[in-house]
């Protein structure tokens, strides 16, 4: 784990990402960083470019957007609460990701899943529809 005390204190952006619990692995960090998915500064960064602390990050996963700044450094893929404290979510970021989920959850509204399969009629007709839009 590093301190973060020095002010040349740096540490891999795939790591860190990794740590900090943003991806599950750190391949997936690597991959995100390499694809564009994670802007520092406005700027698209290589995965092993260093992560200082102060650095404003915008990350995209998914459907959520985050953007952090950098609280915290380490190399360490610790339990929740400490990956937590590595970075600090402004609020207006916040706020839009709950705004995000709440029209995500807005659009299921309504949509209830069929109680059971389709039964071989039912099967064939979707299999008809199916065929139609091909064409």
């Amino acid at each position: 784990m590093t301190d973060g005390l020095s002010p040349a204190a740096t540490l891999r952006l795939d790591v860190w990402l990794w740590a900090a619990r943003f991806f599950k692995t750190r391949s997936l960090a690597k991959h995100a960083v390499a694809t564009g998915k994670v802007e520092i500064g406005g700027q698209r960064p290589k995965s092993s470019r260093g992560v200082r602390l102060g650095d404003v990050l915008r990350i995209q996963r998914g459907e959520e957007t985050f953007e952090v700044s950098v609280r915290g450094l380490s190399d360490l893929r610790g339990p929740a609460p400490v990956a937590q404290a590595l970075y600090l979510e402004s609020e207006a970021s916040r706020q839009a990701r709950e705004a995000q989920r709440l029209l995500r959850a807005a659009a299921r509204d309504g949509y209830l899943p069929p109680g059971q399969r389709p039964d071989k009629r039912a099967r064939r007709l979707i299999r008809a529809l199916g065929d139609i839009d091909a064409g």
